[in-house]
């Protein structure tokens, strides 16, 4: 601290002074202390003392106190928040990895740095020290930021033992080229790829030099044991980790790759859209150039001019329990058509159901069980690339990782052909009226098979829909089981044998000379699995027999006059089926209802006791991933009918594909993940601005009303901030401390005092501070409401392609990034807390040295005795 002279001293010296004859320069200031003494002066020249750092004014004890209440219920709501249950099963394996030493610096310049390695299940895959036993198809895992090669092991244990007990003995399979998966890993040393731009492209040269040297492997019969008349592999399926997906896109754009050596890439938590960790410039830049490089090759006109047109990516994102990378990040919808690629969340997926963090994702049973077996679906070693072509791989991706429920969902009635000739007679079975919803409460009702006919209702009527749903699993062609399910038309006899046109003949009417003679198609390859929810339910990931559904628009249904229901149980069984034609006028309620409706007074919607089995509310304003809301359901007037299953909810999004499963369902909170901040927009205008979407299966036979209601939560949104502006409340700090900084240094100039932090706090919140955060949430409301990029600064021609019209893909990079002027009060909000923050920290600094000083000062008493030099 600066000390000054007192007054008098200062007097007196000036007194002994001749002015006139005195050849010393004496300063101006001090000239005219003793002639007219201003205020600063005055101020200067007061007894000198230290100035203590530790009072606060009110106003920054108010705003800490304030500050520190929403911060305690941000953290509270972030750790308390719903993120579903853990219910990942334990994997089983016995791991093996060989090293490739062979893979050195004659191949590779980063040899020394990392290492390749093959994985053998011990007990199951065949190998020796000469002979790898490579047979099957080559599949490279990539870790990711710090992450272990070894995480390879749940998935690669699961195919070795998937392809020993089951394909190897699935003789139409092995026709159609299905094999064995061999992988392969890199060990990247547990390198931060996530915090360097350059060892990004490292390891991205690296893989295109490991897929180069795993290519002469399969070339080598002494390290191979495959079919010689088999094609040599030309292409590798890569599976990425974090940032290994990142890794995977980034090796398509070196310039070593190989054209064609990589067709599918399959990532998980992968941050596709922007870098997890944006404060190195290094990393911004590379992510921009891959990025751009991926969009650009997208936007070409012609097929023969992308070179990634053979390439399929699939993002899969652990969804709400992964604190290491937004989910929202895993999105591809910015970089890659819907015909070649899509995002899924793990609840998303069938017998799956189960969000994932970060790590479990790797090694999760369930999950594992349906990548791998999607895999083997899609390979084909009778070619080349070892894949199927890629509108067929992206056929297999969308059955193994979809619903089914989603617009984009493929079904495969209209492409089959009659292969079942059903025989009936009208008094031996039930025929019900047009509209007559089917109700079976219990099977075997009869004491032989029972076929339950439904007329399907006439062309024309818009919007009409067929829904199936049981506690049954269907019966496929070729096996046994208690259900089956039939479309069929009337087929007219063909020379007097009508059996012996048709593959498979179903028998039900006796002896009888007026029969119906119908000609089906078995609807069990369109199955959807839904969670089974009963009153004893928890959990949609209970390892239970799911329901199976069944859904089809009318229009689909144009070739068929009948749906026939096969109840083939000769004796009572418990189980249940629901069948009936809906309308979408009483099926589908669209909820017309702004955020500021929702705030203020919720969402009620009364379901009638004549409603269908499946009621769909979709209400496009909740379409923000940074609100949470909580929904209630409660059935009344039960008619005294037992009802045959619980409410089952499912709550989706269409971009990502979010899906999320609730049974027994009565009080649930709802988190997504959909329009999200700093994200780059779509490809297209996709439908995410359509909203959330609420699927309710009620039973309605029991004849009780249901109702809805739906309400902001508000204390559960603020955890929402803490993935989505992690960088923000590391950015808000440092305004606010050069803020300060810049208040201290101005009044140093102008007084010679350099005041305390808490003393230039408290000024700059009097002044610069709120005047700064108000033209920040103008900013914020402006950006959020901008526009699209004018076609002059259209940098990829947008227009002249596939995409249709300019994307600025940075317009959500300033600022709150939220494409929602909805949220301008975050601003302040954001520097609400950032002064609380400075001010804790500061008062923790100021203890922490007051602390030390103290210890400093007792261990230099007891040292000695203080030297003092006496000058006379």
């Amino acid at each position: 601290m600066w000390r000054t002279p007192s007054a008098a001293t200062s007097t007196t010296n000036l007194g002994n002074i001749d002015l006139k004859s005195s050849p010393v320069m004496i300063p101006l200031a001090s000239q005219r202390l003793p002639i007219e003494p201003s205020s600063d002066t005055q101020s200067q020249s007061r007894p000198s003392r230290l100035r203590s750092p530790w009072p606060c004014s009110i106003l920054t004890a108010f705003t800490t106190l304030l500050a520190s209440i929403v911060l305690f219920f941000i953290l509270r709501s972030f750790s308390d928040r719903q993120i579903g249950g853990a219910g990942c099963g334990i994997p089983v394996m016995s791991p093996s990895f060989l090293h490739m030493v062979g893979f050195d610096t004659e191949h590779t310049r980063f040899a020394s740095k990392y290492n390749l390695y093959l994985y053998r299940e011990q007990g199951i895959d065949p190998y020796t020290h000469e002979n790898l036993g490579l047979n099957g198809v080559p599949v490279l895992f990539l870790p990711g930021n710090a992450g272990s090669y070894r995480q390879v092991r749940s998935l690669a244990a699961e195919a070795s033992r998937h392809y020993s007990d089951v394909i190897r003995h699935d003789h139409e399979r092995l026709a159609t080229g299905t094999r064995s998966l061999d992988f392969f890993m890199i060990d990247f040393n547990e390198d931060m790829a996530a915090f360097h731009g350059q060892t990004l492209v490292d390891q991205a040269e690296y893989v295109n030099e490991a897929v180069a040297y795993i290519f002469s492997l399969y070339h080598d019969p002494r390290r191979s044991w495959r079919d010689p008349e088999l094609p040599d592999p030309s292409s590798v399926i890569l599976v990425g980790h974090s940032m290994g997906g990142i890794v995977a896109r980034t090796a398509l754009t070196m310039p070593n790759y190989q054209a064609n050596s990589v067709n599918t890439i399959i990532t998980m938590s992968a941050p596709h859209a922007k870098p997890p960790v944006s404060f190195e410039s290094d990393i911004v830049h590379t992510y921009k150039k891959i990025n751009d490089y991926w969009r650009e090759a997208y936007s070409e006109t012609w097929a023969n001019n992308n070179p990634l047109w053979h390439v399929t990516l699939i993002s899969i994102a652990g969804g709400s329990r992964d604190t290491v990378v937004p989910s929202d990040y895993a999105s591809i919808s910015s970089l890659v058509p819907e015909t070649h690629g899509f995002t899924v969340f793990t609840s998303t997926i069938p017998n799956v159901w189960i969000g994932m963090d970060h790590l479990s994702i790797t090694w999760c049973d369930q999950f594992r069980k349906a990548i791998i077996k999607s895999l083997f679906e899609v390979v084909d070693v009778r070619r080349a690339s070892q894949t199927k072509p890629r509108a067929q791989r992206m056929q297999v991706f969308k059955k193994w990782y979809l619903t089914g429920l989603e617009p984009v969902a493929e079904r495969t009635l209209s492409q089959k052909v009659p292969n079942t000739l059903l025989t009936l007679e009208g008094q031996a079975n039930t025929i019900l009226s047009q509209g007559q919803r089917l109700t079976v409460r219990e099977l075997g009702q009869r004491t032989g098979p029972n076929v339950y006919l439904m007329p399907i209702p006439p062309q024309g009527v818009s919007g009409k829909k067929f829904t199936l749903l049981t506690d049954q699993p269907f019966e496929r062609i070729g096996s046994q089981g208690n259900l089956e399910v039939l479309f069929c038309t009337v087929f007219p006899p063909h020379d007097g044998k009508p059996s012996n046109v048709l593959s498979m003949n179903m028998e039900f009417s006796g002896d009888s000379v007026g029969s119906t003679h119908l000609a089906c198609k078995n609807a069990a390859d369109d199955s959807i699995h839904l969670p089974a929810s009963t009153p004893s339910s928890k959990h949609a990931f209970d390892r239970a027999q799911p329901f199976s559904y069944l859904q089809y628009d009318l229009e689909d249904l144009a070739e068929h006059q009948f749906v026939a229901v096969v109840d083939k149980t000769h004796a009572p069984t418990k189980g249940w089926v629901l069948a009936e034609f809906s309308d979408s006028s009483d099926a589908v309620i669209r909820a017309r209802i702004g955020l500021g409706s929702l705030l203020g007074a919720g969402l009620k919607v009364r379901l009638p006791a004549s409603r269908p089995m499946l009621t769909e509310v979709k209400i496009p304003a909740l379409h923000s991933s940074l609100l949470d809301y909580k929904l209630k359901i409660v059935q009344r007037d039960h008619k005294g009918q037992q009802e045959l299953f619980a409410p089952l909810l499912r709550q989706s999004i269409p971009d990502p594909h979010e899906s999320k499963f609730f049974i027994n369902v009565k009080e649930v909170s709802v988190n997504l993940h959909g329009l999200a901040p700093f994200m780059p927009p779509p490809l297209r205008d996709q439908a995410a601005l359509g909203g959330v979407s609420f699927q309710l299966w009620t039973d309605p036979s029991c004849g009780s009303t249901v109702d809805i209601s739906l309400t902001v939560d508000i204390l559960g949104s603020l955890g929402e901030l803490v993935m989505r502006y992690r960088t923000v409340f590391a950015t808000f700090p440092v305004l606010v401390i050069s803020l300060v900084l810049r208040k201290q240094f101005q009044v140093y100039d102008e007084t010679g005092y350099f005041i305390t932090f808490a003393e230039g706090l408290d000024r700059t919140l009097r002044s610069s501070l709120p005047a700064l955060l108000l033209s920040m949430s103008l900013l914020a409301s402006s950006l959020a409401t901008s526009k699209a990029l004018p076609s002059s600064d259209d940098p990829f021609h947008w227009r002249t392609n596939s995409t249709e019209s300019p994307v600025d893909f940075t317009k959500n990079d300033l600022l709150l990034g939220s494409q929602d002027s909805f949220f301008w009060f975050l601003v302040p909000l954001f520097g609400l807390i950032s002064v609380g923050v400075c001010v804790i920290v500061n008062y923790m600094v100021l203890a922490l040295l007051s602390t030390f000083s103290s210890i400093y000062g007792v261990l230099k008493s007891k040292s000695g005795y203080i030297r003092r030099d006496d000058k006379g």
